[in-house]
């Protein structure tokens, strides 16, 4: 065996192994994201349970008060008094619960959007692997998409929309339904075949010159 082949081999192996190497990261990424979710959902909801019984206390520590007032009417009154630090205490905790609570909501948000992200990466890479890509447009004014239904758009046997955003909704990409101004379309398919679609979406269509008569 020569040194080049041995050499090619070896260059082989390590490139091998590098791949390995960086799939083993990126899984144990992934485990360990989910795991510090799981952690984060199980806090939150402790601290909604302490919140709950903190205010349940609260409750009954009043109810109590307010009996003893009604039982020892003749004892000097500092029920009141009583009631309302009470109430601050209780006030106060639960504003550091409910600062906790949000704390640990963003964290979790910050998580999921990392999440999303790694997977449409996966999904493009999967993508441009087979000639594929996806496509996020926003339908500009005067398009010739504007007005039209989806059964109106170009054909094509790869290309496929996979979500129409109008303001904050997810619309159902129903046939009927008619594109407007400032939807965002998220196509899906053969790389060369979006990039036909990409101009019935953005661009303003062509005006067929007028010949005048003689």
């Amino acid at each position: 065996m020569s040194l080049e082949l041995l050499g090619r081999v070896h260059k082989e192996l390590s490139i091998t192994g590098g791949a390995f190497y960086e799939a083993i990261l990126a899984i144990s990424e992934r485990v360990n994201r989910k795991v510090q979710i799981i952690r984060l959902h199980w806090h939150a909801s402790t601290l909604l349970q302490r919140m709950e019984h903190l205010t349940g206390e609260v409750g009954q520590q009043i109810v109590d008060q307010v009996s003893r007032r009604f039982l020892a009417r003749n004892q000097p009154d500092s029920t009141l008094s009583m009631l309302d630090a009470t109430l601050t205490q209780a006030t106060v905790r639960v504003h550091e619960l409910k600062q906790l609570l949000v704390q640990v909501d963003a964290q979790i948000r910050e998580l999921k959007l990392e999440a999303i992200h790694d997977d449409l990466l996966r999904l493009q890479r999967d993508l441009s692997l087979r000639s594929a890509g996806i496509e996020r447009l926003s339908i500009t004014r005067g398009a010739a998409a504007v007005g039209q239904s989806i059964s109106a758009m170009p054909r094509s046997s790869s290309v496929h929309i996979a979500a129409i955003l109008r303001g904050p909704f997810l619309l159902a990409p129903a046939e009927e339904l008619v594109f407007r101004s400032d939807d965002i379309v998220v196509l899906i398919g053969i790389q060369s075949d979006l990039d036909q679609f990409i101009t019935w979406f953005t661009s303003r269509p062509l005006k067929t010159p007028t010949t005048k008569s003689a």
